[in-house]
């Protein structure tokens, strides 16, 4: 009974399994890989389908042409074979049919006002470059005389004349007795009184004059003794020049030989404001060019000349060159080896292209502004520059009067497209893996 009972267990067992495999084979179930006719087709026609579009999409990128590679940074720089940059990064290539405003960053109106972006339009404007340097006042060097005979002498009495009082030109000095002079004063004497008989030439007459004239002698005594036909005993000696008297060394009964300073006059009419101005600056500095000179004596009050002369040597100590500015100075209140704070007034006369200075954006090596290209684009253009003032810089080259720049915020916008920019190339590599 045992034997009969397993007989027909597995009878039952067998006739199981056969109808599971076929009913798995007719449905799919237990992950068998055998499709269905139908099913089978469909599958096919897909993977077909799927590895064409793959082919044709490869064969597509084949096709491309590379029209030239582009800064991996953004920079308005492109070259037409592969090449790196300044910090090694491959350039970008840029293929027919792309968007080949890379370079630009594109921000929404939002996004602009929360990062206070501004922008400017480029103007033409006449720059004002100020020089500033510090400088002393000193004396005109061709308003300076000195009082000297050319003739061994002994001065009689000096007049009321002390140093600092301001003289006129002939104003009477002091007096003076010299041998040499009395004796070339009665030669002329006499030929002057003989011209009138004929008994001497006007040769002599002018030889005589001469003789005078080589001693110094002032035109006051020449004329004093054709008027009164007699040499005085003591010659008056006048002031040559007005100014003030800055050196007195003549005293009563003194012996004064020949060249011996007696008296120093200045006239200080006009003074010369000397200024030492920095090595980088002398470009700037051209002779005719308006200067305001402020004296720390008299801070409120601004005085002008004009630069008249650029000394040629440069002193090498402090690397400065010196500077002559002429100042008038009617009321004396200009006095020498007062301290002068200077401004000299440089630039270009005609007007010319100008951005704020925060729009510029200095790499080191290059400088950069962001071209405002409306509705929120942005892009880095690459400029050179020229001089500075009034917070403006020239642009000499990279931009035109119709652009607009950005003035605020351009640090943020730059960053972003820096960013845009090595994003872009972190794709580019991953693809060509």
């Amino acid at each position: 009974m045992n034997r009969t009972i397993s007989t027909r267990t597995l009878v039952i067992v067998i006739v199981a399994a056969a109808a599971v495999g076929l009913f798995a084979g007719r449905s799919g179930w237990l992950g068998s890989s055998a499709p269905s006719p139908r099913m089978s087709s469909g599958a096919n026609a897909s993977m077909a389908s799927d590895e064409k579009s793959d082919s044709s999409m490869s064969k597509g990128g084949d096709s491309k042409r590379i029209k030239y590679y582009r800064n991996p940074m953004g920079l308005p720089d492109t070259s037409p074979m592969p090449k790196k940059d300044n910090m090694g990064m491959d350039y970008l290539p840029v293929y027919d049919g792309e968007d080949t405003d890379d370079a630009s960053v594109k921000f929404s109106p939002g996004k602009i006002q929360k990062t206070g972006a501004r922008s400017e339009a480029v103007e033409m404007r006449t720059l004002s470059v100020p020089v500033r340097a510090p400088g002393t006042v000193q004396e005109d060097e061709r308003r300076k005389s000195v009082v000297a005979l050319r003739f061994e002498g002994f001065i009689d009495a000096v007049d009321n004349v002390t140093t600092g009082k301001h003289v006129k030109k002939g104003e009477p000095l002091m007096s003076v007795y010299g041998p040499n002079l009395s004796s070339a004063a009665a030669e002329y004497l006499s030929a002057f009184n003989a011209r009138g008989d004929g008994s001497m030439t006007s040769q002599a007459l002018k030889g005589a004059r001469r003789r005078l004239d080589n001693l110094g002698a002032p035109e006051s005594l020449i004329a004093t003794i054709e008027r009164t036909r007699e040499v005085p005993a003591s010659i008056t000696w006048p002031a040559p020049q007005d100014g003030e008297i800055v050196e007195r060394n003549a005293t009563n009964g003194m012996r004064a030989a020949p060249g011996d300073v007696l008296f120093r006059i200045v006239d200080h009419n006009v003074v010369w404001v000397m200024v030492d101005v920095a090595e980088r600056d002398l470009s700037l500095i051209a002779v005719g060019q308006k200067a305001s000179v402020r004296l720390r004596a008299y801070p409120d009050q601004v005085f002008s000349g004009e630069v008249t002369l650029i000394y040629p040597h440069l002193m090498a100590e402090t690397r400065t060159a010196r500077l002559r500015i002429e100042l008038p100075n009617p009321d004396d209140v200009l006095r020498p080896d007062m301290y002068a704070d200077v401004e000299i007034a440089t630039g270009k006369a005609n007007p010319v292209l100008t951005v704020s200075n925060s729009a510029v954006i200095d790499t080191g090596s290059k400088q950069i502004v962001l071209l405002d290209k409306g509705e929120g684009r942005f892009e880095p253009r690459e400029v050179k520059i020229g001089l500075r003032g009034d917070g403006r810089v020239e642009i000499k080259e990279g931009l035109s009067e119709d652009d607009k720049v950005v003035v605020s915020a351009n640090f943020l916008i730059d960053a972003e497209s820096n960013l845009k920019a090595a994003l872009n190339n972190l794709n580019s590599g991953e693809k060509s893996q």
